[in-house]
């Protein structure tokens, strides 16, 4: 175990020890989260996010981390689980509990996001659980959720010894395929729309061991996972007291992407911004198209809180395997407490849905050529000899499956299929799209990012940055990603436009200065520096503010052939008298607008930074005792403990950019590459 609650708990620590060594820990147990006070809401931070990330996509040699959770013991002060970012999150499992004799226990928290259950203490007479203790001791009377977590990571265990190919994805159907209803109790026991008998109290029912183990030695990869985000509804609409607020909107699943395109369902969250005067008077629901109702959140009376929700995301399972186009509807409920003024009214001020799911159904599309090339990606000199094995029995069975001999998809070439869909091709008619490892699929064109390649038939992959190309080289861009330039001249995609071109925001492009200027921004002839031989004829400056002030409008910035500059004709409109006039920004600032004046002013750049270009923090050159990095300026201290999933995380976030986090190792991390 990893004892990250023995000191302060910071963001930092969290996302430590949900990254640490993702590829040899499969499954994370996590039996902790925010207070269960029936007050709080919150969950992890920018770091702990990036944790769950990046363990879903690299961990376990890339079939992704296993994060279980406990649900939370604040039953009795009436908490939601929802109100915890950790249990709501779609990478974590959340897990519940129930008595002996299948009741509800007096710590439970209810809500959406809960997948599975099992057994745990519940009233004084009921047994409690029995577990190794402290000092190499045992005992009988561990209790809560915090059992159930750990519980559930052991029989995920054994599911990933009955089949290590498990993807973290393949994992949470297993949990939803096999768990059981049984006798557990529960008012809420519902039929969903796609025959999953659902509770918010204890998710798909009591998690199966054997149940899990059979259904894993045979299972086969779910389908990629798509992620469609809706259309934001940003109509204001006021929630009075007593009354219930509804909002709706018709989801396509963005079925005219077919990268995004979602058909069966697997997570839901709803996005929402909401301010209101006492936020535990709030009762929130979400209607699928099925019908089916998920209770995102319940009153919690002791929840004073005049903050509301600020793009609060909640969670849902209750709507797995159901379709997601069709009619979504929003309710929102407000029942108002005796400690608060009723006519005071909240608001909702913007919604949104995002679909997590497949396009295809997830238990019947995998051809056989798909399940061989799953296995082919973890080489067997790096699996102990039990699970070679293994593993070869299971592809002697997938050989002698039936072959296919209905109708192939209409993308499909003169080889035949596997199957009805793209996926299951063996050769296309226009362009293959994908990879062994994330599964191939045939497409009439590629899509952004790729270009085609006729001669092989293959979508291949832009030059990283360029949104359209004509080849994989990086200077093969069409277009580019967003927050890129395109360089016109040289067809690259590039962050910052180099010396004689200025950037032009409406189309992102990289375009030349005029012939005279050295540098310009804005426009062609709005020079900030001039080629030799030439001066600028419409700016001087001012120190120490350094105010740069036109001499003459119709140069408009265009540089002319050296001749004498008249300081004097701009010192009627200085600021400040004991000003004075110098023909260029020195070095340590540069040329910016200042509010409430016509003309550019020389700005400071930033901290340790001698000498910077078109903003403060684009540094290229830094004082002594830093480097530069990516233009900015980091320490020359090393540290000892950056390891390599810290480091990811500090550098796809550029906290080295931002001056509370130059400590985070920044220099290590970033020489490290």
């Amino acid at each position: 175990g990893i004892r990250m609650l023995d000191g302060d708990v910071t963001d930092v620590v969290e996302a430590k020890s949900l990254g640490i060594r993702p590829d040899y820990i499969d499954i994370y147990s996590a039996s902790w989260g925010p207070d269960d006070d029936g007050k709080t809401v919150d969950g992890p931070g920018l770091l702990a996010k990036q944790a769950f990330e990046h363990g879903i996509k690299k961990g376990r040699r890339g079939l992704g981390s296993i994060f279980v959770w406990a649900s939370g013991n604040g039953g009795r002060e009436g908490d939601y689980c929802s109100c915890d970012g950790y249990t709501n999150s779609i990478y974590t499992i959340s897990v519940s509990s129930t008595t002996e004799n299948g009741y509800k226990p007096w710590y439970l928290e209810e809500c959406a996001s809960t997948l599975a259950t099992t057994y745990s203490s519940g009233a004084f007479y009921e047994r409690k659980i029995v577990t190794a203790d402290l000092r190499h001791r045992c005992t009988d009377g561990h209790t809560g959720t915090s059992v159930s977590a750990p519980m559930v990571a052991g029989i995920i265990a054994l599911a990933l010894e009955a089949n290590p190919l498990l993807t973290w994805r393949d994992v949470q159907h297993l949990l939803v395929k096999t768990s059981r209803p049984v006798h557990l109790r529960a008012a809420d026991w519902k039929t969903n729309g796609a025959g999953h008998k659902v509770s918010h109290l204890y998710g798909f029912g009591l998690v199966d061991a054997e149940a899990i183990v059979m259904e894993a030695k045979k299972w086969k990869s779910v389908p990629p996972q798509h992620v469609c985000v809706g259309s934001l509804d940003r109509v204001p609409k006021y929630i009075r007291a007593d009354h219930v607020v509804r909002a709706t909107t018709l989801a396509s699943a963005c079925a005219d992407h077919y990268d995004q395109h979602v058909v069966y369902l697997e997570h839901v969250v709803v996005r929402v911004t909401i301010s209101h005067p006492r936020r535990g008077d709030l009762q929130i629901s979400l209607i699928s198209p099925a019908g089916t109702r998920s209770q995102l959140l319940a009153r919690r009376v002791f929840d004073h809180s005049n903050e509301g929700f600020k793009g609060w995301e909640f969670m849902t399972v209750h709507c797995w395997g159901e379709k997601a186009a069709g009619e979504w509807t929003l309710e929102i409920h407000d029942t108002p407490s005796q400690v608060r003024n009723p006519a005071a009214q909240g608001k909702l001020k913007e919604w949104s849905l995002l679909f997590y799911g497949t396009a295809e159904h997830p238990y019947n599309t995998l051809s056989s050529h798909h399940s061989r090339s799953r296995m082919l990606e973890i080489s067997a000199s790096e699996m102990e000899p039990s699970k070679v094995a293994l593993l070869q029995s299971q592809m002697e069975i997938v050989e002698e499956e039936e072959e296919y001999t209905g109708p192939c998809h209409p993308e499909c070439g003169d080889q035949g299929c596997d199957g009805p869909n793209a996926d299951q091709c063996l050769n296309c008619i226009h362009y293959s799209l994908g990879s062994m490892k994330t599964g191939r699929m045939c497409v009439s064109s590629c899509p952004s990012g790729f270009f085609g390649d006729k001669g092989a038939r293959r979508c291949r992959r832009c030059y990283k940055g360029c949104e359209s190309c004509l080849g994989r080289g990086p200077n093969q861009c069409t277009a580019c990603k967003r927050s890129l330039y395109h360089h016109q001249e040289m067809n690259t995609c590039v962050v910052l436009c180099p010396p004689g071109f200025y950037s032009e925001e409406r189309q992102k492009r990289c375009l030349k200065c005029h012939q005279s200027c050295k540098k310009c921004v804005g426009e062609p002839d709005k020079c900030t520096a001039c080629k030799d031989g030439f001066s600028s004829g419409s700016f001087a400056s001012w120190v120490p503010s350094l105010l740069f002030l036109p001499f003459g409008e119709a140069a408009r910035g265009q540089c002319f052939e050296l001749g004498e500059v008249d300081c004097a004709a701009c010192a009627p409109e200085a600021p400040v008298p004991e000003w004075s006039c110098v023909p260029a920004c020195p070095e340590g600032f540069y040329p910016g607008e200042s509010p409430g004046l016509p003309h550019q002013v020389c700005k400071r750049c930033d901290d340790h930074c001698l000498a910077c270009e078109g903003s403060s923090g684009n540094c290229v050159k830094c004082k002594e005792g830093f480097s530069l990095l990516s233009g900015s300026c980091v320490t020359n201290e090393t540290c000892t403990n950056a390891d390599k999933t810290f480091c990811e995380m500090v550098k796809s976030n550029k906290l080295c950019e931002k001056k509370l986090f130059v400590q985070f190792c920044c220099q290590t991390c970033l020489m490290a590459g």
